[in-house]
């Protein structure tokens, strides 16, 4: 059987922003819009993208994910463009998304994500909810959903005791199964900023050290980041990417995304990540390869 491949991609804050109403910039979204006004427009850029994606699709993944935070502050004309976006970076059964903090801004277009990318967020019982199961050749893809609404200056997240106890439930029906499962989340499951972190991860890290999976992909901080989790048979491999938008600025890296090669042999699951960065002149090359399993 051929290696599989799988594409992970995050946070591509979709520019250009909309020109807000000045009804929509009551809020938290008056200090999301002064940030992009000052600093974040200088930095997320659609030709970053846009070179970022051509190559991605030139690697001919079988199949892409793409961990969150597709809009910026959920405006309602921020909607439609990552929709179309979306769909030119493949169809919804070859690309999987979950939302993330800045897809679910604020309440007045919380429904908004589900409503615009269901094709790509529903799992294979046609299910729109979370969490959510695509089977994609040897892989369980299993999307959850940190994205709600916070205050102004704070980006956390939580799953919430519901969707963890599904998720148990799903990765208990996975425990007879030879499958290589993969869990898509926006927040990482460890983080410095307090202000940023996902506020059950411990609850989490708790069920992945009972029942695990085989690797955790992840956005939200901008940066290269591998992290190990305890699981029942050994570490679990968490790996997050930068902004897939971004111009190196400061200490935050250029627009990145990892290519994960999984395939099984005599001795259990291998997997071995290639990341591709953005370079001089927009174009894109490998900058690591290492074999995590």
């Amino acid at each position: 059987m051929a290696p599989f491949t799988l594409a992970h991609l995050s946070d591509p804050h979709l520019p250009p922003l909309p020109k807000p109403r000045l009804i929509e910039l009551a809020g938290k979204r008056a200090f999301g819009y002064v940030n992009w006004t000052r600093n974040r427009h200088k930095y997320q850029r659609r030709e970053v993208l846009d070179a970022l994606v051509a190559d991605v699709k030139a690697q001919g993944p079988d199949h892409i994910a793409v961990t969150g935070d597709l809009v910026n502050l959920a405006l309602e004309a921020e909607f439609a463009p990552a929709r179309a976006w979306l769909d030119g970076l493949g169809p919804p059964d070859r690309v999987t998304t979950i939302p993330g903090n800045h897809d679910a801004y604020v309440r007045a277009t919380l429904h908004r994500f589900g409503e615009t990318f269901a094709p790509y967020l529903a799992g294979d019982d046609g299910r729109i909810g979370f969490p959510s199961l695509r089977r994609r050749g040897p892989l369980a893809l299993i999307s959850l959903s940190t994205a709600v609404p916070t205050l102004p200056l704070m980006a956390t997240g939580t799953l919430g005791r519901d969707q963890l106890a599904s998720l148990e439930e799903m990765l208990e029906r996975f425990a007879a199964e030879d499958v290589f499962r993969v869990l898509l989340v926006h927040h990482p499951l460890k983080s410095g900023a307090s202000h940023k972190r996902m506020i059950d991860s411990a609850e989490l890290l708790t069920l992945l050290k009972r029942h695990g999976v085989e690797l955790i992909l992840h956005g939200h901080d901008h940066i290269h980041s591998t992290m190990w989790f305890e699981g029942p048979n050994g570490n679990i491999p968490a790996l997050g990417v930068p902004s897939a938008s971004a111009l190196a600025h400061g200490r935050t890296p250029a627009a990145a995304y990892n290519l994960f090669t999984i395939e099984k042999d005599n001795t259990g699951w291998r997997c071995e990540q290639t990341v591709r960065s953005l370079g001089a002149g927009l174009q894109i090359g490998q900058i690591k390869h290492v074999k995590l399993i």
